[in-house]
């Protein structure tokens, strides 16, 4: 997962009974849970399901909807989004049932249910309202009910029995004809109405693992297929007010897979990766959160409408790339933690630095290793992530962080992952680089770690810095127990040093957001909801430029209202800003209102930057050469 805007995947079971009652072992072999989502039948936002597990031999039956999904690590409770709970027998008569909890339902006298229903509200509606009970899953792991667009991040609708996780699952979706339909999941064919208004789309998953682990997205999508090698490409974009294509972005998308692809090399991928991209157009009812959901072979994405198309097209690399990287870790390597994961009181692996913070660093090395960036841009986003990695706790384990990332304080340490994640990555690269003489890397570790075990044999969470280590060099074992097992900080002085950069000040690129670094340029006036310029704004060259003066109040933004509680998506907006646009701004100085009227011009801002020295050995030149281009 990576949360963009921070740093930045139901249905109904219809089964046939037959005259005996199967024992409950035999049900995942002989008896799919079938499932159903109709999409026609829509009340008050809301869409109904169905479920149906065949018969049980248990007295007392446990239903659950996840309170925590892979690859999030923050509570969701998809429960709370169910309405009207029924357990109905085979005579259609509503049986007793209890809720134990937001997500936990029991239904007694098991042998004589023939099927639940319920219906689902999504979460994108209520994001702007703080959420049901005042948490609310991450946006590309939630689920959104309109006319025209349906996100069906499927553990959002479809439940599991306790007894019957392993169960397959034989998934239906009806539609309307005219919707287009985009899922990674097994397809068995469609089958229209007598009418021709409605399809139905029928799906097979061999676990309730891979319900949650392959959404879908229907309703008025553009999308665009293509080959980039041996993978299918399927980019489905939903684009509310039509400001962006599938094929606008296109080329971007394939440029960066090619990239990665050739980045990973002899990796197995997958023969098709899905893209959903949501993106928000800022209104009450749009989601918040900016960023990406993992999954095996596809991520759903949310970006801002309002970027412009080079703006989202840089969004994009950032964030799909994590995504798409996350099929080396955790998708292929992984701990117990991860691959008999517990939807409901899951424990979590020590092991964060890797699973997101590695998968971070492929996604922003790869592209100076594959020529996407230069080698100062590289530079520039290494300083950055120190630089925001030092306003976080930098003296905390990252594995206790890891194993308790739920608990005060660590839940708070979290966005850490992406930062000194990342870097972490990046020390142990350089160091192994340096030790083989060029000839191995964390990528290389990764893949022998992926050849060792792999999608399907998890390794022991409390043996991988030992097994690293046995796998490497004894100095790769003594930076994992100091720095990551252990809470001292890092001194990326010495790593960068064995590459033959050393720290300088130049006036480097930015954004207009930012004056170099992590030194954002507004501020918030908590009392009156207002967003000011800051005193770090005349640092940026553009704003320098613009005459702004620390303390002036903006009120609007290409013609929205600024204020703070549309801040995260007015202020998202500007990660998009390209070179040359057009833009205006309203503000006041002392009462007094101005405007601003302009073209944007390239930022740039006086920061601390890594600089290649022209002190360096042959030695500290070769390390550096091995580690940014092979």
């Amino acid at each position: 997962m990576k949360n963009y805007i921070a740093i930045l995947g139901l249905s109904v079971i219809l089964v046939g009974c037959g005259p005996t009652k199967p024992k409950v072992d035999d049900l995942a072999i002989s008896n799919p849970i079938e499932t159903a989502i109709d999409l026609t039948a829509v009340v008050d936002d809301k869409v109904p399901v169905t479920i149906n597990p065949g018969r049980f031999t248990l007295e007392t039956l446990t239903y659950r909807l996840p309170r925590i999904v892979q690859g999030t690590y923050s509570i969701s409770d998809f429960g709370k989004y169910i309405d009207d709970f029924k357990a109905l027998d085979y005579d259609g008569n509503e049986m007793a049932f209890t809720k134990i909890d937001s997500n936990t339902w029991t239904v007694p006298n098991g042998t004589k249910l023939d099927k639940i229903q319920y219906y689902v509200n999504d979460t994108f509606d209520i994001e702007s309202t703080g959420g049901i009970g005042g948490e609310q899953p991450f946006s590309p792991a939630g689920t959104n009910i309109e006319e025209d667009n349906y996100v069906l991040n499927l553990h959002g609708f479809i439940g599991y029995f306790d007894s019957l996780k392993n169960n397959q699952y034989a998934l239906d979706v009806t539609a309307p004809a005219a919707f287009i339909r985009t899922s990674a999941l097994e397809d068995k064919g469609m089958k229209a109405s007598e009418d021709g208004t409605t399809i139905t789309s029928s799906y097979f998953a061999q676990r309730y693992f891979d319900i949650t682990d392959n959404p879908m997205m229907y309703g008025k999508l553009d999308v665009e297929e293509f080959m980039v090698g041996d993978i299918k490409i399927v980019l489905s974009v939903y684009s509310p007010n039509k400001v962006h294509t599938a094929a606008s972005q296109k080329e971007t998308v394939y440029k960066m897979m090619q990239a990665q692809k050739e980045y990973l090399g002899d990796v197995n991928t997958t023969p098709r990766y899905d893209i959903y991209l949501y993106l928000s157009d800022g209104s009450e009812t749009a989601p918040k959160g900016m960023g990406a959901l993992e999954h095996h072979t596809s991520t759903v994405v949310v970006l801002p409408e309002s970027s412009s198309k080079e703006g989202l097209a840089a969004s994009i690399v950032d964030v799909v790339a994590h995504e798409f990287f996350h099929i080396v870790t955790p998708l292929s390597v992984h701990s117990e933690d991860v691959h008999y994961f517990d939807y409901n009181k899951p424990t979590f692996s020590k092991h964060l630095w890797m699973y997101e913070g590695v998968t971070e660093y492929f996604a922003q090395h790869f592209q100076v290793y594959e020529g996407l960036v230069d080698n100062q841009a590289f530079y520039n986003t290494i300083m950055s992530k120190i630089a925001t990695s030092k306003n976080l706790d930098d003296a905390m384990s990252f594995t206790i962080m890891s194993e308790n990332v739920l608990d005060d304080p660590y839940d708070k340490q979290y966005y850490n992952v992406y930062m000194k994640g990342a870097l972490i990555g990046m020390c142990i690269d350089i160091l192994m680089r340096k030790e083989s003489d060029g000839n191995r890397s964390m990528l290389s570790l990764m893949k022998e770690l992926s050849a060792k075990y792999g999608k399907e044999k998890p390794f022991v969470d409390d043996n991988l810095i030992a097994e690293i280590t046995a796998m490497t060099y004894p100095s790769v074992g003594e930076f994992l127990m100091t720095h990551v097992e252990g809470d001292i900080p890092i001194n990326y002085n010495n790593f960068f040093t064995m590459a033959g950069l050393t720290l300088g000040e130049s006036e480097v690129a930015t954004n207009y957001i930012f004056a170099g670094g992590q030194n954002i340029i507004f501020d918030a006036d908590q009392e009156k909801g207002l967003i000011k310029f800051s005193p770090m704004a005349i640092k940026n060259s553009f704003w320098k430029s613009q005459g702004i003066q620390a303390g002036d109040i903006i009120k609007k933004v290409n013609g929205a209202d600024l204020t703070l509680a549309n801040a995260q998506q007015v202020v998202g907006g500007m990660f998009g800003w390209q070179e040359g646009q057009e833009i205006t701004m309203d503000i006041e100085r002392n009462g007094e209102p101005m405007k601003i009227e302009t073209k944007l011009t390239k930022a740039t801002a006086l920061s601390e930057s890594l600089v290649e020295s022209e002190y360096a050995t042959d030695a500290q030149k070769a390390t550096r050469r091995a580690w940014l281009k092979g």
